[in-house]
């Protein structure tokens, strides 16, 4: 699948707004995977994407939680975090089912602890440090990732 190549990101502003833009694009069910180190934007990114699908409460870090659910309209939206994960046999007690729904948001950071007990990802965003900002590759993997590129390259 295609790419929507590197989009510099020059601070949490950038950040916010791209996750406004990604929601602005959303018309349905999207698995998204955010890999990136520590820093690099993925759970600012996370927020203002939640928040801009009106997510009226807070939204929580699920670093020690692992998951939070959303409540988006008739949709459910998940946000897991799986930095804390040694191997994905932990995540069978989370019961990760609900994920599969469909219209599920899913936006996973730290997919690699994850693999095998994820649903397949149809959107992959690489964050990175850049100079003083963040850059940000996204990357199509699905059909519907792609649709969804198609739909955000026509929103900017």
């Amino acid at each position: 699948m295609s790419g929507g190549g590197d989009r510099y990101l020059a601070d949490e502003e950038a950040t916010l707004a791209l996750g406004q833009q990604f929601a602005a694009a959303l018309d349905g069910g999207l698995v998204m995977h955010l890999y990136g180190d520590l820093g690099a934007g993925k759970t600012t990114f996370a927020r203002a994407f939640l928040r801009a699908l009106g997510v009226g409460e807070r939204v929580k870090s699920p670093t020690y939680s692992l998951i939070e659910g959303y409540d988006v309209g008739e949709r459910r939206a998940f946000h897991l975090d799986l930095y804390r994960i040694a191997d994905p046999g932990e995540l069978e007690w989370l019961g990760l089912d609900s994920l599969a729904e469909p219209g599920a948001i899913v936006l996973v950071e730290w997919p690699e602890r994850g693999a095998g007990a994820l649903p397949p990802v149809d959107l992959a965003l690489h964050f990175r440090h850049d100079g003083t900002g963040r850059a940000v590759r996204v990357e199509a993997a699905s059909e519907a990732g792609q649709r969804f590129s198609e739909r955000l390259q026509g929103n900017r």
